[in-house]
């Protein structure tokens, strides 16, 4: 997991950021998909903080139920506050309620797991997935790598000029001498968006793995979320996504767009 860049970017002029708040949301986002229980250690690396102020801010966190604390293992959990917090930001997103028969009905057709995804950082979150028996598992809540996966470069070919040189510039610090390659895949996806209105990712993340995906930007000035389908390589060969899937992907984001529109 990248080192936290969101309270680093804000500045001594910024007098309205309040960094001891910014701080403390950086502890509960250590927290991954699997993650249960972490240390105070495990934690101090994940955010880059001081262990002693790690230690002050999951006190705070534990006192208020964002956090719960075993003092048998020493150890920290999202606690019930935390829970109730990304449940109630779950119930306010429309385009999850209006997708979720779309994305069901495409991954008993595909016979593939159906994601739907935003970003954060340098990582798409799914926010909501379907899957079937014989499909790529990954959770709700998981995190997926931006730059070498087609929900990734979908969000990246969606984005306005200016915020994808930004995050190509993060991108490239991150990955160091691997960027070149990086780079290529990032490039293709791009140029893919433009011609097709889709990317692909065809073992790029896992070699095992092909995935395409569609970005959608909901409403003005909001963030792109993206829209994925992925599965086994051997079962989603490139034309299989081309030809089969690409199309019903597609019809679905539109789908989306036009329901969003009639509200």
């Amino acid at each position: 997991m990248p080192a936290p860049t969101g309270a680093k970017r804000a500045t001594a002029a910024d007098r309205k950021f309040v960094s001891a708040l910014a701080r403390g949301i950086e502890v509960l986002r250590a927290f991954g998909a699997r993650d249960v229980w972490l240390t105070n250690q495990e934690l101090a690396r994940r955010t880059g903080l001081a262990k002693p102020t790690v230690s002050r801010l999951a006190y705070t966190l534990t006192r208020i139920g964002q956090l719960r604390y075993s003092e048998t293992t020493n150890k920290y959990a999202l606690g019930s506050a935390a829970f109730s917090l990304g449940l109630c930001a779950l119930g306010q997103l429309d385009i999850r309620r209006i997708a979720r028969p779309l994305m069901q009905a495409l991954s008993e057709h595909a016979r593939a797991a159906v994601h739907f995804s935003m970003a954060d950082r340098l990582a798409m979150v799914l926010i909501d997935t379907y899957r079937t028996s014989e499909s790529f598992v990954v959770d709700i809540g998981s995190r997926v790598p931006i730059a070498t996966t087609s929900m990734g470069r979908a969000y990246l070919a969606a984005l306005p000029d200016v915020q994808r040189r930004r995050l190509l510039e993060e991108l490239r610090a991150a990955h160091g001498d691997e960027w070149a390659t990086v780079k290529k895949g990032i490039d293709q996806g791009l140029r893919d968006h433009e011609e097709h209105g889709y990317c692909l990712g065809l073992g790029d993340w896992r070699r095992e793995v092909h995935a395409i995906a569609v970005p959608f930007v909901p409403l003005d000035g909001w963030d792109p979320v993206v829209f994925g389908c992925s599965g086994a390589a051997f079962q989603l060969e490139p034309e299989v996504l081309r030809t089969q899937v690409a199309p019903r992907l597609l019809t679905l984001v539109g789908n989306i767009r036009s329901t969003l529109a009639s509200q």
